[in-house]
């Protein structure tokens, strides 16, 4: 047999946990063909990796570029560091399904996570979406889930009250022609309006029209300072009830007070695995995380929807009334509590390029004003899109939580253009998995931390073809020489590819050669197999 590709003398490692061998993979219409001894075989590209670990392409489990992708479908921030699938429709937002009277909704909902790109939303159905998203032919796999809070805007717009029978029935047949049209699950971002708005049984409800097509719940829980065993608590109690795997986004404990509480999480994983719950959690190898600016606003004042909040919020007296709520209230995911404003850091703004990369006290004194104002002036200024970085994660819990074997690795980041200064996990998350915490830490061994980068969550996704270097999977594989490898992408100066990655295959087609972005864009947008029920 004659191969479109050999990549000959790797160090591979299969995805499987098992020891590296030194072997050949030969590969013909996008699928590994064999691994073995294949000098002997014609190819028609033959790439060397001796001294380099051929791996199974990188699959990001938390991404935000539902709107992204279309724009900037070349998704070099993700392709450069080796990953070749990413998850989209995370943290409640997705991208559809639009109804027209949602329209300029859930365009507004999505816009304080447009780092300044503007995609028209020409689709409607969650299927009209994904053929879109197909069309631009990206460099990267998707595997699409439909957002909670996208599925409620749709239907109770920013209304903070509970669905009556028929709103809740419009809602699951929402969820449920999403899980037909090939979604992999259900989101919930519940510090995020108006997905914070539901009540657990709202979920179990829609979680039970996923998990019936073989789905996944994922969570951005209602917290991850104060009340974060409840939040994850009740993250368990929605897959013990509904029947459905539990994916827990991006587990820390937010905020010096509570550091030490990932091990109590990890216990109450234990617990509930004991009791048949298949519960997983991603996280990303960084100590500090990032959002919108203005997600820090107290939940109860977006209830008439985003344009009137920030129309409001250039009233003094309204001011006055979101501070005296913040520092009086704690009933809600109180992040300014546990930061000082010294730990928030602009990373974006639309309206404020100096404020890019400083602290909102340094923001504040250089202006000659108080803290909030500043806070409250960059969000109206901005209309919301200002982005922020939040110092606040223990690294001794990063590494408990990494080393169970329930992690997989995500970035929370999206396809982004080089602008602003943002968190460097959107250009290094997952070259910096292998070089602090295998290289330089020892924290997992290679074969560890490529698992819970590949097989692992290829297996949390019923992705049955992907995440594994063995004849019959797809061909997804990253080339990488560990010697080189460094994410050079820092809080300073975030905007930079990592080095190390040498090659980068998608689906049989190289788009990184020599560590050069070729322009091959060769994803796919994944959908899930079953197309009908289960039950």
């Amino acid at each position: 047999m004659s191969y479109d590709l050999i990549i000959k003398n790797g160090k591979v490692v299969s995805g499987l946990s098992s020891t590296w061998i030194n072997a050949d993979v030969g590969i013909k219409d996008g699928v590994i063909v064999e691994v073995g001894y294949l000098s002997w075989k014609h190819a028609e590209t033959v790439i060397d990796a001796r001294g380099k670990f051929v791996l199974p392409g990188f699959i990001d489990m938390h991404n935000h570029s539902d709107l992204s992708l279309i724009a900037l479908p070349d998704a070099l921030n993700s392709i450069m560091q080796g990953v070749t699938t990413v998850v989209i429709g995370n943290c409640g937002f997705s991208a559809a399904p639009v109804m027209p009277k949602a329209l300029d909704m859930v365009k507004r909902f999505w816009r304080q996570l447009s780092f300044g790109l503007e995609v028209d939303f020409t689709w409607r159905s969650f299927n009209d979406y994904l053929n879109v998203l197909s069309s631009v032919r990206p460099s990267v796999n998707v595997v699409p889930l439909v957002g909670h809070g996208t599925i409620r805007i749709n239907v109770l717009g920013f209304n903070d009250s509970a669905p009556n029978d028929e709103e809740l029935s419009v809602m699951k047949s929402l969820v449920n022609e999403a899980m037909r049209s090939g979604a992999f699950g259900l989101s919930t971002g519940l510090i995020y309006p108006p997905s914070s708005y539901a009540s657990t049984d709202e979920i179990v409800e829609l979680a039970k029209v996923a998990g019936s097509y073989g789905g996944i719940y994922s969570t951005h829980i209602r917290s991850e300072s104060g009340r974060l065993l409840e939040a994850v608590g009740e993250a368990l109690d929605i897959g013990l009830r509904a029947g459905i795997p539990v994916e827990i986004s991006h587990l820390k404990a937010a905020g010096k007070p509570n550091w030490g509480k990932v091990k109590e999480v990890v216990n109450l994983i234990r617990d509930y695995r004991g009791r048949g719950v298949e519960v997983n959690y991603d996280l990303y190898p960084y100590t500090a995380g990032s959002t919108s600016l203005i997600s820090l606003i107290p939940q109860k004042f977006y209830r008439e929807g985003f344009e009137s909040l920030i129309s409001r919020l250039k009233d003094r007296g309204f001011r006055e009334e979101v501070v005296k709520y913040v520092e009086s209230s704690s009933d809600w995911e109180n992040l300014l509590g546990v930061l000082g404003w010294e730990d928030i850091v602009i990373s974006y703004s639309q309206t404020c390029k100096s404020c890019e990369g400083r602290t909102l006290l340094s923001i504040s004194e250089e202006l000659g004003v108080d803290p909030y104002t500043a806070f409250f002036e960059l969000i109206v200024r901005d209309e919301g899109r200002t982005l922020m970085i939040m110092h606040f994660i223990s690294e001794e819990d990063l590494i408990y939580a990494l080393k169970q074997p329930y992690s997989l690795i995500g970035s929370d980041s999206f396809i982004v253009p080089k602008v602003g200064k943002p968190h460097p996990r959107f250009f290094g998350t997952f070259p910096r998995v292998i070089k602090r915490y295998v290289k330089d830490l020892g924290v997992l061994t290679i074969e560890e931390a490529v698992a819970k980068m590949t097989s692992n969550t290829a297996q949390k996704l019923r992705l049955h073809d992907r995440g594994v270097i063995a004849p019959g999977f797809k061909a997804d594989i990253v080339v990488l020489d560990v010697d080189r490898l460094e994410d050079r992408a820092t809080f300073e100066d975030p905007n930079n590819y990592p080095l190390g990655i040498e090659y980068v295959v998608v689906n049989g087609s190289v788009s990184v050669y020599e560590g050069i972005y070729v322009g091959k864009r060769g994803g796919e947008v994944l959908r899930r197999s079953t197309l009908e029920s289960l039950q």
